[in-house]
């Protein structure tokens, strides 16, 4: 089952609750009882699951509650196209439900709508679980143009790792779009996504070492032994200072986790692995969430590791 549909088919409206013979006293009574929870007026969800503390998940839900409702249909798009799709949103509101109508459409929205007002071809709009929204390519461009540099560039970097788009259709949708309000800043963090980076942490690493004026890494740098096999690969890599960069989150060691193995276990072939790689004579350094904020941490971590990389 998609995600979205996972996401919504727990919603209950209220037309289609009166239709089965409720009343709005009914509905009241057994959102006092606890048995619905509000989405937003005229929609609910059935608890115990009640509304997802995800913030993506949350505002999925807040879509579908909002299409239902529109008296003009228009089309799911922006950021909150890219919850549909499951894509990756770091640092945006999700306060309003964007949705983009066609010209000659006017109005400014209201308190639950964002109203975007632009020309959008057939084949840039997708259905997913009946809901008709903006396809990954054209909400990845959309995003690039109204979002910060850090949250596009999360976005598109989850977007190329998926293979759901790939860069030369995000230019060529960028490009077909003319002169549009947010160009130049889409194609800056457009030129800057890379679909091997692997998780939002190494993209906002990413963003980080750009943004400090660090050297820009290899991604992914595979480290070889003497006799061509492999040590180990690594998020970040500066080969000509022999130094090996790598985002910690709880994430990656999910992933690497076989069957019936513990998260200790992976812990301690990380440090294998490591100490292994610093016998190679290569630096290492890691990051960890926390240490990306404001991220002077990082900078000072790689700068050193440099210098020693220089002179080993």
């Amino acid at each position: 089952m998609p995600e979205f549909e996972v996401a919504t088919s727990s919603l209950l409206r209220r037309a289609d609750a009166l239709a089965r013979g409720f009343t709005d006293d009914e509905l009241a009574a057994q959102v006092r009882r606890g048995e619905l929870v509000r989405v937003q007026r005229g929609s609910y969800v059935h608890s115990p699951a009640g509304l997802p503390t995800d913030q993506a998940l949350r505002h999925r839900l807040t879509v579908a509650a909002t299409v239902g409702g529109l008296r003009i249909p228009g089309f799911v798009s922006h950021t909150s196209a890219a919850a549909l799709h499951g894509l990756p949103l770091w640092n945006v509101r999700l306060a309003r439900v964007h949705i983009l109508r066609r010209p000659p459409a006017n109005g400014s929205g209201s308190a639950r709508v964002h109203l975007d007002i632009a020309q959008v071809p057939d084949d840039e709009l997708v259905t997913l679980d009946d809901v008709l929204l903006t396809g990954v390519t054209r909400t990845v461009v959309d995003v690039a143009r109204t979002e910060p540099f850090e949250s596009a560039v999360v976005l598109a970097d989850a977007a190329l790792a998926s293979r759901r788009t790939t860069a030369q259709s995000l230019v060529a949708c960028l490009t077909a779009m003319g002169r549009v309000p947010g160009t130049r800043r889409a194609a800056r963090a457009l030129a800057f996504a890379d679909g091997a980076s692997e998780s939002v942490g190494e993209s906002r690493s990413r963003v980080l070492m750009h943004r400090l004026g660090l050297p820009a890494p290899h991604l992914q740098l595979r480290v070889l032994r003497g006799d061509r096999s492999e040590a180990g690969r690594c998020d970040f890599g500066w080969p000509s200072v022999r130094t090996l960069g790598e985002f910690d989150g709880r994430v990656k060691y999910g992933r690497l986790l076989r069957p019936g193995q513990a998260a200790g276990d992976v812990v301690y072939e990380e440090k294998l692995r490591e100490d292994e790689l610093r016998d190679l004579r290569w630096q290492v350094v890691r990051w960890t969430w926390a240490d990306l904020s404001p991220g002077t941490v990082v900078a000072e971590r790689l700068r050193r590791a440099f210098a020693r990389g220089t002179r080993s």
